[in-house]
């Protein structure tokens, strides 16, 4: 029997049913209120779960989570985080499938991913060797006692104050009404002890949110004692007053968190609301294949039939629907390419299409080289329910051909015309005598 979806793709989220651990185990349960304090400020190494309490196969690394803790105890810290619950730590550090396991080190700002087994023994090997590299990093001199740097926003740690846009009556205008980026700006005054609970907060988010938005979400601030100009136009009458600019629309004013968490959720959000629909590619060489699936945690491909088969037109209405849904699907940043039938005869025998027909139509998970194929329709619908299976973590799996990528062939792109039959040569056969060749005999 194939193993379910869920252990590939991850389980999406959905509403918490119960807490997965309790006050009388090893694991330190992890909220946002927190996670700074135990984890960020802490100089030692951490293994945290981000887990969901409905996911199947959270429910079955617990009671390994839960032996690995205790193993670990007073050597290596080991938390959970219930994402579910707490969506704003899962989104800031890019958690898109459960469970997934991070280890805070040195560098507590860029956690690794946890890439081991799943029992209790895989999970001490790992923090162990974790372990061991921090302290080699710290007898050479690579790295401090926990990775924060001192001259970055005092109290709250995670952040650098140079990621905070300071903004005045002057640049205002320049800075943020008249750019293509996503705005949220802080308006405060420094007596305010609201404004100095929230500025550790907004500096951390201001990194992380510049970081995972490539600078597509800024985060500013406005000193309004000082610059009362721009202040006033916009009312500001309570601090910390925090407002939303987009390009050409009128500010919307923040009501959510003042946690790093809470803020940049909203932040990525918006990011994903105002990014565009992923490019959709042809695998024209295994560079566009291996660069689009490894930056992406699923690779959505199309096998469309021959051109010959379809003329353009039809290519361009299967197009068309995957392009679609790549915009309806664009929030979970997949990888979308496609390729013509018998164009990549391995790609096409390690997923097992040929048996279906074209198009065909599958999502790969390199990470895990498993792979999953669309079994009903090539149409919006169909689609649309085989990538929804995949969000919630329904569906069968199977493993890539061999266990590795499959070899990938260059080719020349599709010229966007409909194909040409091969040219035959005529033979002119009016020299020729058939009758000199002829036995009577044979006959």
């Amino acid at each position: 029997m194939r193993p379910l979806l869920l252990g590939v793709l991850g389980c999406s989220l959905v509403l918490s049913i119960q807490a997965m651990y309790s006050s009388s185990d090893d694991v330190v349960e992890l909220t946002p209120s927190n996670f700074n304090r135990e984890v960020i400020q802490s100089d030692s190494l951490w293994l945290v779960e981000f887990y969901a309490p409905w996911c199947g196969h959270c429910q079955n690394l617990a009671p390994e989570w839960k032996k690995a803790a205790t193993a670990l105890k007073g050597i290596v810290k080991v938390g959970a985080v219930d994402a579910d619950q707490h969506k704003s730590l899962g989104g800031q550090y890019s958690v898109r499938g459960f469970p997934t396991i991070k280890i805070f080190g040195a560098n507590k700002n860029k956690p690794e991913e946890y890439q081991g087994g799943r029992s209790s023994q895989a999970i001490v090997d790992g923090a162990m060797n974790a372990l061991r590299s921090l302290v080699k990093d710290r007898l050479s001199g690579k790295s401090g006692s926990s990775g924060y740097n001192k001259q970055q926003s005092g109290g709250g740690g995670g952040g650098s104050k140079k990621d905070v846009v300071e903004l005045t009556d002057d640049n205002f205008d320049k800075m943020v009404l008249e750019s293509n980026d996503v705005w949220m700006v802080e308006f405060f005054a420094p007596w305010c002890g609201h404004c100095k609970n929230l500025e550790p907060e907004w500096t951390a988010a201001a990194t992380a949110v510049k970081e995972q938005t490539k600078g597509k979400v800024r985060l500013g601030a406005v000193d309004a004692t000082v610059h009362q100009v721009v202040s006033s136009r916009y009312g500001i009458r309570g601090f910390p007053t925090i407002k939303i600019f987009r390009k050409g629309e009128e500010p919307e004013d923040y009501q959510g968190g003042r946690t790093r968490g809470d803020i940049i959720e909203k932040a990525l959000d918006m990011f994903s609301e105002n990014a565009p629909p992923p490019e959709l590619l042809e695998i024209l060489n295994e560079d566009v294949l291996k660069k689009t699936c490894e930056d992406s945690q699923l690779c959505i491909i199309g096998v469309l039939p021959h051109i010959l088969d379809t003329g353009a037109a039809g290519r361009n209405d299967y197009l068309q629907v995957m392009m679609k849904m790549a915009e309806k699907y664009k929030k979970k940043m997949w990888g979308w390419l496609w390729t013509e039938a018998g164009a990549q005869m391995e790609l096409e025998a390690s997923l097992g299409i040929g048996g279906f027909g074209y198009p065909a139509m599958a999502a790969i998970n390199t990470r895990k080289m498993k792979f999953a194929l669309l079994r009903g329709s090539f149409s919006e619908t169909g689609i649309h329910e085989f990538l929804r299976e995949l969000s919630v973590g329904r569906g069968s799996t199977a493993t890539l051909g061999g266990g590795t990528m499959p070899k990938i062939y260059s080719v020349e792109p599709w010229d966007g015309k409909d194909g040409q039959l091969p040219v035959e040569e005529d033979y002119d056969l009016s020299d020729v005598d058939l009758d000199d060749d002829f036995d009577k005999d044979e006959l």
